[in-house]
């Protein structure tokens, strides 16, 4: 899947592969389990599976079905990831003197619910980058800081697509009824990288008018789109990088309500100060939609789908966040480059990956 960097950097010459020393992820769970109740919380680290191979082992090893297991978020098989799962208490003496290669059992404690999908603040990353040369390794620098303050698009990363990065299109040609999916998970996954897919050619859209709005004067701006010039004015003067428009809907940042843009001016202040950010449209059945000038540019993706609207389940994602806690180690002598940063949510490292590198999917 093509998407449209939005910083100006030359693209770097380094290596980077997926594995279980140099990718780490961290789930950061949304709220502090009590340390009572009748589920007990596994604080496991896996190495090179995916969650559902994960629990497929347990529930081999230990006779509980998958089913009876609870999990924030579903994690990538390669590299290494430590997440917390739940299963009612009932079941603890089953775990005494497991062992796995693959599968370590770090922690335990108990809560009063079993976690459940989004049950989840965010996830912290380690990323090490290798053959980094030192003028490599000062681009990052600056470009890490530009992200740090301004933020990055929330696109979809290449894992929602296949290794194909077509995974877009045998959604669409089930949604048209030319392909039958007996598998219903499998479907929904095919329909979502379909509406992920809509999703960032929007955003990529979005992103290249924010770079106009940047590069070009106000007269300039008048002749490319059709807009009253007060309304080029006030987009023109934003701070940000990412240019709201009128009748975007926005939501609070990073917890909230969706809320309608009525007042241009204050909302893209309070965008700078990180407060709120725009929403971009997962197109599907009772999906709210944007407005005005911000709505036009959500018609293309509606358009694209109208027919079968109905046969998905629409929402809306954040189109613009922040990564927190970032920070970094230069390794000249081996010529290393490590990374940390913690993202919300839904959110990509490959996305700042390689927004950074400029490197597309490695």
């Amino acid at each position: 899947m093509d998407r449209l960097f939005y910083l100006n950097h030359p693209a770097l010459d380094l290596h980077f592969t997926k594995n279980s020393k140099d990718f780490v992820v961290s789930e950061v769970p949304l709220y502090e389990f009590s340390g009572e109740g009748e589920h007990m919380i596994l604080k496991v680290r896996k190495k090179d599976l995916t969650t559902w191979g994960m629990l497929q082992i347990f529930s081999e090893h230990l006779g509980i079905k998958a089913r009876e297991f609870g999990y924030a978020g579903l994690k990538d098989k390669e590299g290494m990831t430590i997440q917390y799962i739940s299963v009612l208490k009932k079941y603890e003496k089953a775990f005494e003197g497991f062992s796995h290669e693959k599968i370590k059992i770090l922690e335990t404690t108990y809560h009063n619910n079993k976690i459940k999908t989004g049950h989840l603040k965010g996830n912290r990353f380690f990323i090490r980058l290798k053959k980094v040369n030192p003028t490599g390794a000062m681009i990052m620098q600056n470009v890490l800081q530009i992200i740090n303050d301004e933020g990055l698009p929330n696109y979809f990363g290449y894992q929602r697509f296949g290794r194909e990065g077509n995974n877009f299109e045998r959604g669409k040609a089930i949604l048209e009824g030319k392909v039958r999916e007996r598998n219903k998970k499998m479907r929904n996954f095919f329909i979502s990288a379909y509406q992920s897919h809509l999703f960032n050619l929007w955003l990529s859209k979005r992103v290249e008018i924010s770079k106009l709005f940047n590069s070009f004067t106000e007269k300039e701006l008048f002749e490319l789109f059709n807009m009253p010039k007060e309304t080029i004015t006030q987009i023109k003067k934003q701070e940000s990088f990412f240019r709201l428009l009128p009748g975007e809907l926005m939501h609070h940042y990073p917890h909230g309500r969706m809320f309608l843009c009525e007042d241009l001016e204050a909302e893209s202040l309070r965008f700078v100060q990180k407060q709120v950010t725009p929403t971009g449209l997962l197109a599907g059945h009772k999906a709210a939609q944007a407005t005005g000038i911000a709505g036009n540019y959500e018609k293309d993706i509606i358009k694209e789908c109208d027919s079968f609207c109905d046969k998905m389940n629409g929402t809306r994602r954040f189109a613009w966040i922040w990564a927190e806690d970032i920070d970094y180690t230069y390794k000249e002598e081996q010529a290393w480059f490590e990374l940390n940063f913690t993202l919300p949510k839904g959110a990509y490292a490959t996305v700042l990956l390689e927004e950074l590198t400029h490197q597309k999917a490695f």
